[in-house]
Formats: C-alpha cells, structure tokens, sequence
C-alpha cells in the first residue's frame, strides 16, 4: 500500500533511458505518460475508499511517506546534471535533442514542481528548504511563495491567476497564471518586508533570494557548459512550468465560490476543485488529484488526504485530463455541461 507511490520513479527511469537513445525513442517519457498511462486509466476503477480515523493517524505519522518524498531531492538533482552533461553532446538539429529536452521537463514538473510543492507545505524548514531545492531546479521558486500564502487564500476567485475562468483558452492561461502569481509572489513579500520595518531589497525578502537563486543557478550552467546547454534548461524549465500551469488549469476550470453582499467570499469548501480518484493518476503525482482536501487542510500529507463526495469529479485521471484540455474545443464541451450540471444540481 505504501509502495505504491515509488510508481513516481518511473518517470527517472524513463527519462534516463531517453537520454541514453536516440531519435523517437527519446520521447519516451511523453509517450508514456501522456498516451500509454491515459489509455490504461480508463480501463481501470477509481477508488474512493478513505482511511478510516485509527488508520489515518497510523499512516499520517509513518516516515516511510516521507523517506518516498525526499528520495526525490537526490533523484532529481542525479537526473538534472545528467541532462547537463547529454545535452552538451547532443546534435542540436536532431529530433533526439528536442525529445531529451521535453524529458527534462517532465522531471522539472513531476519531481520539481510537484514534489517541491508537497514539501512546500511541511511545517519543517528543512522539509520546506527541500522543496525549494526542487523549484529551483525548474526555474519556479516563487510557487512557493504564492501558492502558500495567496493561491490558497483565493482560489475559485476572480483574484486568483491560478484559477481558471470558464471559456478561458488553456494557452492564455499559462501565461496569466505563471506571471499574475510571479507578480503577487513579490507583492507579498514586499508587503511583509515594509510590514517588518526592512527594505524590499533585504535579503530577508525571499523573492531576492530567490532571484538570486535562479541567476547563480544559469550563471553556473553558462560557465561549466555553453549556452546551448544553458537555453536547453531553461527551455526543460519551461516545459516544467506548462506542466505544472496545465495542471492548475483542470484543478479549478470555472469553479467560483459565492460572495456576500459585503463582498467576502465563502470559505473554500470541497465543491471548489476539481478531483479525480483514478488510481494511477493519484499515485504518480502523491494524491494530488484529491485536490479538495487537499485546499480544505492545505498541511495535511499527501498520504492521507480523502475524497468527498460533493467533490466535482473529472472522468479521467489527471494524464488523460491534461491531454484532453490541450485538445480545447472538446475540453469546452466536456467541462462546460459539467459545470452546468453543477449549477443544476446546486439550485
């Protein structure tokens, strides 16, 4: 049961095999995950089950969860240098070229984004240093920032970037939501930063550090490779973040919580997200498509976060719902009866 979650480290394995061939076979990761695991998931039974509240302690507090977790940090950081040294002996004006960049950024978004935001939310400043190890390896570190402490605060709002307006093309998304959460990402710290009495460019403000972060990072790329090894990153890192803006795209797709007359909003309840229980889709990406409760209890470990019933469910898991919002115009007819059936059932 609580090995399953090693079926993330598919994806390294994968990868590494695509950096070590050649031609079609280095879009391995993209084959499979993307045509291969959608395919296989709609043959297989969502499971709803939940712990019940003896089991959730039990597994709540199991380290093994956790040693499954960090395993990525050492993984990711393995595989990142790896690309480095591949892609510097790689034709540029090959299709090989191209496919082992797209398998970097499937570990950028996967093991990077995604892990790093899982660590992100531990209350433990060496669980949370290492999730921003793994942003920083996809060039996102102010997700840390913003999805902590504003993302959550608004989501299935009009104020939120990160949450998608019905009818609003996924290719616009990825830029409003990336930007729109970079920019409030420095809002906030440099609202915390005059908050404190300190000066915006204080190296207590954590977006600097970051930046800072992020430069040394490129700079070191630029000077022990070249600048095509430094653009093929950046270019890994960008693929990353897509996936990750993809991701947030199907999690909220036109989901709005209720305003009052004096202008608040309800408080975030499990109907305001997207989920998906399909089993394959869970264990590759840490229960993230339980993504309600995950927003109802944003501290509460991958491992033991539940489904609900007055959840909004997709068909598929979160493979197949990404290849299937890239595809906009059936995404539109699909999403769109789904959400007015929510507005049905609501009235």
């Amino acid at each position: 049961m609580r090995l399953k979650y090693l079926l993330v480290y598919i994806l390294p394995i994968t990868v590494c095999f695509s950096f070590s061939e050649s031609g079609l076979w280095t879009f391995s990761p993209v084959i499979l995950f993307f045509v291969i695991l959608p395919i296989i998931e709609l043959f297989i039974k969502p499971d709803t089950k939940n712990f019940d509240e003896k089991t959730e302690r039990i597994e709540g507090s199991n380290k093994m969860y956790d040693w499954i977790v960090f395993l990525a940090v050492p993984v990711q950081l393995f595989v990142f240098i790896y690309f480095l040294h591949v892609i510097d002996n790689s034709p540029v004006n090959s299709v090989e070229f191209l496919g082992k960049i797209s398998s970097m950024g499937f570990m950028c978004g996967v093991l990077g984004i995604n892990i790093g935001h899982e660590l992100g939310h531990r209350r433990n400043k060496v669980e949370k240093f290492l999730g921003e190890i793994l942003l920083l390896t996809s060039l996102d570190t102010h997700f840390h920032i913003y999805h902590n402490e504003m993302h959550h605060r608004d989501v299935a709002t009009p104020r939120d970037p990160a949450t998608a307006k019905r009818d609003q093309l996924l290719y616009l998304f990825w830029i409003t939501s990336h930007f729109g959460s970079y920019i409030k990402a420095w809002k906030i710290e440099n609202h915390r930063m005059k908050k404190a009495n300190k000066s915006v460019l204080s190296l207590n403000n954590r977006m600097i550090v970051y930046s800072i972060a992020n430069i040394f990072l490129l700079v070191t790329i630029y000077h022990f490779f070249n600048l095509i090894v430094l653009l093929a990153f950046i270019a890994a890192a960008i693929i990353g973040i897509i996936l990750l803006e993809t991701v947030n795209y199907i999690e909220h797709y036109g989901l709005l919580r209720k305003r009052s007359e004096e202008g608040d909003y309800e408080r975030v309840r499990h109907c305001h997200s997207w989920n998906s229980d399909h089993q394959l889709g869970r264990m590759l990406l840490f229960n993230l498509s339980r993504h309600s409760d995950h927003h109802y209890n944003g501290g509460k470990k991958y491992q033991i976060l539940l489904s609900h019933s007055d959840s909004p469910q997709m068909p598929t898991g979160y493979p197949g719902m990404m290849v299937l919002a890239v595809l906009q115009p059936f995404w539109f007819l699909l999403m769109n009866r789904k959400l007015d059936q929510l507005v049905q059932n609501a009235e």
